[in-house]
């Protein structure tokens, strides 16, 4: 059987810009290469892979299939500290925790449409 990952998410929101500068400026994906469909929007890369699809408004409506519930990325252990102190430095509210038993720890925040971001670092 072939090994299955996740491609991408695809997000529309309502402020494609802002919502573009929360996932480059705040989460730490790269702003990249996007193919010249006719609709604005942006591919946001973690590494090599495009894995946040924002689509913009087409003709003034959004459409999708749904809500997310939340969209979850995992880093290094170390990075903890940056993160956090980048979080704090922007006014970003966040949850924070250590999961039980694993002591792996986690920040969720918010991006501008109300979407909840899982932030996983790995017990050291």
């Amino acid at each position: 059987m072939a090994v299955q990952s996740l491609n991408h998410v695809t997000i529309r929101p309502h402020d494609l810009k802002a919502t573009r500068n929360f996932y480059v400026d705040i989460v730490g994906l790269r702003d990249g290469a996007r193919p010249p469909f006719g609709f604005p929007g942006y591919w946001l890369y973690a590494g090599e892979t495009p894995v946040i699809h924002l689509v913009g408004k087409n003709n003034g409506a959004v459409v999708g299939s749904g809500a997310i519930d939340h969209v979850a990325f995992v880093y290094e252990a170390e990075d903890y500290d940056r993160v956090a102190a980048t979080l704090d430095a922007h006014g970003i509210d966040s949850k924070r925790q250590t999961v039980p038993d694993l002591g792996s720890r986690q920040i969720f925040i918010e991006d501008p449409d109300g979407v909840w971001v899982e932030l996983n670092f790995p017990a050291a």
